[in-house]
């Protein structure tokens, strides 16, 4: 099953909006997150969003440049920890409060026109 990330994103506002669901889910959240590890390497969820797809890549080319570059730091330096079979110190590691989307919007964004493209650009003149 292949959801798209606008259907994440209106069930991630469900949650959030419910008490005693966010209650649930955001401590499992955390741990999640946590638990993948990407958090000790100075990364953001966004970040190890898969480039290989077309709307990810339009995605990537519509971000600021600043925010280009921080990551490009982000993906260096992983990588260098990584080689070194090492992880960053603990007051260094992605805290939850920075782990906030920076890609996802431009995703959804592309995600759209994309859709609308194929719409109309599949329409068939009849004479």
């Amino acid at each position: 099953m292949n959801l798209s990330l606008a259907t994440y994103e209106s069930l991630a506002q469900t949650i959030k909006s419910s008490r005693v669901l966010s209650a649930i889910v955001k401590p499992l959240a955390n741990w999640q997150a946590n638990a993948a590890g990407y958090r000790r390497l100075g990364l953001r969820y966004d970040d190890i969003i898969m480039e290989e797809n077309p709307v990810v890549q339009e995605a990537l080319r519509r971000l600021p440049a600043e925010v280009l570059a921080e990551r490009t730091f982000r993906h260096k330096r992983a990588m260098q920890l990584s080689l070194c079979h090492a992880e960053l110190p603990k007051e260094q590691w992605t805290k939850p409060s920075e782990d906030v989307a920076y890609l996802s919007p431009f995703i959804t964004m592309v995600e759209k026109e994309f859709a609308e493209k194929d719409k109309y650009d599949n329409l068939v003149v009849k004479q």
